[in-house]
């Protein structure tokens, strides 16, 4: 009995928007696109933070762990495909916190269908 050849590598999973071609679903400032997030996060920064940490899979206490948004945000630009290195990632978490902690939340809210652009 012989193996089967394979010819064709699987392709990209079905997550939402944006799968694999680099970008983040919306920008940086784009808090108009979801309103629940932007009020959220202008009341109560770390409860969004835990949010996220929640709907992305992690622990929520994430959130509260000094150094623990940037490795969110590094590893969820790994698992969507998004591109940029480890150093833009602490960068923006440090100068852009709370717009980034936004952008991220839309990011998991529009790959887990709980919203669409």
């Amino acid at each position: 009995m012989s193996n089967p050849v394979v010819t064709h590598q699987p392709g990209a999973g079905g997550y939402g928007t944006n799968v694999q071609t680099g970008e983040w679903s919306t920008g940086l400032c784009s808090c108009c696109s979801d309103l629940l997030v932007c009020a959220l996060g202008c009341i109560c920064p770390i409860a969004l933070s835990c949010y996220t940490a929640n709907k992305y899979g992690e622990n929520c206490c994430l959130g509260c762990v000094p150094g623990g948004i940037t490795a969110m945000r590094t590893h969820m630009r790994l698992t969507y495909g998004i591109q940029g290195t480890i150093c833009n990632d602490a960068v923006m978490t440090f100068f852009c916190g709370l717009c980034e902690v936004c952008r991220m939340a839309r990011e998991v809210r529009i790959r887990n269908g709980d919203i669409s652009l």
